[in-house]
């Protein structure tokens, strides 16, 4: 069973915008996609930049440091398929976001 943690209200995280959180511990980008809200590791694969601080396009982000670009729906990579991020689950309860606190997704 997944354990949620609240970690923003739906208000912290305007629509086309990510934002970087803390569940247990660990760094977590989630992304408000038009009103849908995604999660995953904080970490870019390719040299470690901060996922959470990257333009966002859609549902793809953009490493803010080499330009990776991740699908926040899969944590795939467009630019290495081979080398995804961890995603969370995700859900709002009223204008809570909270994020699952095991990763889910690849």
């Amino acid at each position: 069973m997944v354990n949620f943690v609240r970690v923003a209200s739906t208000s912290d995280i305007p629509p086309g915008q990510g934002k970087t959180v803390q569940v247990n511990g660990q760094d977590v980008a989630v992304f408000n996609c038009d009103g849908t809200f995604y999660a995953l590791d904080n970490l870019c694969k390719h040299k470690g930049g901060p996922l959470g601080e990257g333009e966002l396009d859609g549902t793809t982000v953009l490493c803010p440091w080499h330009g990776w670009a991740y699908d926040v729906t899969t944590g795939v990579c467009a630019d290495e398929p081979d080398c995804p991020v961890a995603t969370y689950d995700v859900k709002v309860e009223g204008d809570d976001v909270l994020v699952g606190a095991g990763s889910s997704g690849t």
